[in-house]
């Protein structure tokens, strides 16, 4: 539990320490490398007009900068062999994570085709997927986090997102206009790739939402923090599943994140096509929604010949 605990505190201690190292690393190469301002700005022109999420922008951002601070100038003036050389020495010798390594080759990718320069782009080091699968709870852990916390918000608030398999993002970003009560449905505006779709809402979560909004009152949006009218926070979402955890024994590696993946894998128990789990979950491609195949404890039924059951010779 203790181990659990610390690893749920990390994650929001690190969301924080990770925005004040993008801020301080990006400030140090627009002052400290000469022509890094003035190409940036064109980055995030480009970006911007792009549509891109935040957190790309982040993350391409702060991965951009430390190479140009390694280097003294910006990534354009600096060959492939020194990024490769760079690259190779964060893996092996400063043990950056595989993210860090994603992150930079595609930052590099996009940052060179912004300066016409393909050739470079494509000798960046290929990116191999790491195959993991998800981390699914079952359906009694489901229950047992849900009913953890003493605030009735943090408990409706894990509740709606495993309920409707959303994302973080498209959580915090629901207003109570979004609900569709009498069709029970969620419209989704804020999704990956600033795709709208539309999810089910639960028939449980239709009986308890007047009973919610009458207690907590939200202005605008179903979940705000502090500020009337203005969405919860990331890290107070990551802060709620995180204490609802230390009141359990649930000791997997949580996140809210893991709500999205039991909300599918369940689905998929529930005898629900791929397909349709496709759609509620928002993939674009058909291959994301696979993976729970490996991880959903689907009952077989044994082979047969479909001229029996065309003539009602077998059951099944």
């Amino acid at each position: 539990m203790l181990t659990l605990a610390i690893h749920q505190k990390n994650l929001v201690m690190n969301a924080t320490t990770t925005t004040k190292q993008y801020n301080t690393v990006l400030s140090q190469a627009k002052k400290g490398v000469p022509g890094f301002a003035l190409a940036y700005g064109k980055f995030i022109e480009k970006v911007t007009i792009g549509q891109n999420s935040k957190s790309l922008i982040v993350n391409y951002s702060r991965s951009l900068a430390y190479i140009a601070l390694h280097f003294s100038r910006p990534p354009q003036l600096v060959s492939v062999e020194e990024i490769n050389a760079y690259l190779y020495s964060m893996m092996v010798h400063e043990r950056c994570s595989v993210t860090y390594f994603k992150h930079a080759v595609f930052a590099l990718r996009y940052w060179f085709r912004l300066f016409d320069m393909e050739d470079k782009a494509i000798q960046m080091p290929p990116v191999k997927k790491e195959k993991k699968l998800p981390t699914v709870l079952s359906r009694q852990e489901c229950k047992v986090l849900f009913k953890a916390p003493v605030n009735l918000k943090h408990r409706f608030l894990l509740a709606f997102a495993y309920a409707g398999g959303l994302r973080m993002n498209e959580l915090r970003m629901i207003k109570i206009s979004d609900v569709d009560v009498h069709r029970e449905q969620i419209h989704i505006r804020h999704g990956k790739g600033r795709k709208q779709r539309c999810v089910g809402l639960s028939k449980l979560l239709v009986k308890k939402l007047p009973f919610y909004l009458s207690e907590i009152k939200p202005a605008v949006y179903l979940f705000e923090g502090l500020t009337p009218g203005q969405p919860m926070g990331q890290r107070s979402i990551q802060y709620i599943i995180s204490e609802a955890l230390q009141k359990t024994a649930i000791q997997k590696a949580v996140s809210m994140h893991t709500l999205r993946h039991s909300f599918a894998t369940h689905l998929l128990e529930d005898g629900v096509d791929i397909h349709t789990i496709q759609h509620l979950l928002g993939h674009a491609d058909l291959i994301q929604t696979l993976v729970y195949l490996h991880v959903a404890q689907v009952k077989t039924k044994p082979a047969h010949s479909p001229l029996d059951t065309l003539y009602d010779f077998v059951k099944l």
